[in-house]
């Protein structure tokens, strides 16, 4: 009989939007302030993980470079490492990734996303399967336990969950999946208001989640807001009301801002501004902030105005992704 860890598995991960609340996710907001809350979506831009046995005992990794050791403790990305230490994988084995979006400071939570399909890949490569909460319980551990990396969790959960969610992060720990129940007329004009804009900016968002998190305290009520707001939101795109979420994707951008520097900075400031006198009616920078892509709410018939406004923005289209991490590939 052949066993699965003679075989190869890729799996298909989504990277992720998020709406408002992004933040609120940080244990040192949720842990003190009763709970947070982040409507985040999935989209259809993907990094794909492939998993397959190698002739040796050695142990290859390639992303953006490529590792060739024969033990784990050598392997020099750190979530490889942990995550094939957390499933007792010691050698034989080759992984390789592919994303769809550059992998760094782009804001759409790749390392999560990466993460995620690692941890669902080794558990197929092993013959396990695992649930959505298991993935995103053990791509926590690793980030923000083993490897103490700042940052929040709603990446690894939409990246698990796929779909359009509201994510509530309780004081215990436990995380609350909501699913936005909404007509595909509707989905369908949600994302036909959306523009994904990259502004070419890369930054590091543990730095900027350093800081935001040593500075929560002096910023409650913005944090209280935004996590308010992400209830609002989630009844007002259940409900189609098209104009309230502009409004509140323009507010949580705006308080968002005032959390720490490096959140933005001039330049974004002025693409933000163009964005609006163009005819958005909200948006924000995706992730901590800094950088990556901005999102950008306005009326269908205003994007023309909006890509003449920003000619040296590069726009991604893209589309929501009912599913969340799945395994797309086994072979013989």
């Amino acid at each position: 009989m052949t066993l699965y860890g003679e075989r190869m598995i890729m799996t298909k991960t989504p990277l992720r939007i998020t709406f408002v609340g992004g933040g609120t996710d940080l244990p040192g907001y949720y842990r003190n302030n009763g709970s947070g809350a982040v409507v985040s979506a999935a989209i259809n831009k993907y990094i794909h993980i492939i998993v397959n046995k190698k002739f040796d005992n050695h142990i290859r990794v390639s992303y953006s470079k490529t590792e060739i050791v024969d033990s784990i403790d050598k392997v020099q990305h750190p979530t490889v490492r942990e995550a094939l230490r957390l499933l007792n994988i010691d050698g034989g084995i080759e992984i390789v990734s592919i994303s769809d979006i550059p992998s760094g400071g782009t804001g759409l939570g790749s390392s999560s996303t990466f993460l995620v399909g690692l941890l669902n890949a080794l558990h197929a490569w092993k013959g396990e399967f695992v649930s959505p909460k298991e993935l995103a319980e053990e791509a926590v551990k690793i980030e923000r336990g083993i490897l103490r990396e700042p940052g929040g969790k709603q990446d690894q959960y939409i990246a698990a969950y796929g779909g359009i969610k509201l994510l509530e992060f309780n004081e215990d720990e436990s995380v609350a999946i909501k699913p936005i129940i909404a007509k595909e007329s509707d989905n369908e004009a949600l994302k036909n208001h959306l523009m994904l804009l990259y502004t070419g900016i890369q930054r590091s968002s543990s730095s900027i989640h350093s800081k935001q998190s040593s500075e929560i305290h002096k910023h409650l009520n913005e944090y209280n807001k935004m996590r308010d707001m992400s209830y609002e939101l989630f009844n007002s795109i259940c409900s189609g009301k098209w104009a309230e979420t502009g409004r509140l994707l323009d507010q949580n951008w705006q308080l968002k801002k005032a959390l720490s520097d490096g959140i933005s900075d001039a330049s974004i400031d002025k693409m933000y501004s163009k964005a609006m006198a163009a005819g958005a009616e909200g948006g924000k920078l995706i992730g901590a902030g800094g950088g990556g892509f901005l999102l950008i709410f306005a009326p269908p018939e205003k994007h023309e105005n909006i890509r003449k406004a920003l000619p040296q923005l590069k726009e991604e289209r893209f589309k929501f992704e009912a599913l969340g991490s799945n395994i797309v590939y086994v072979g013989e």
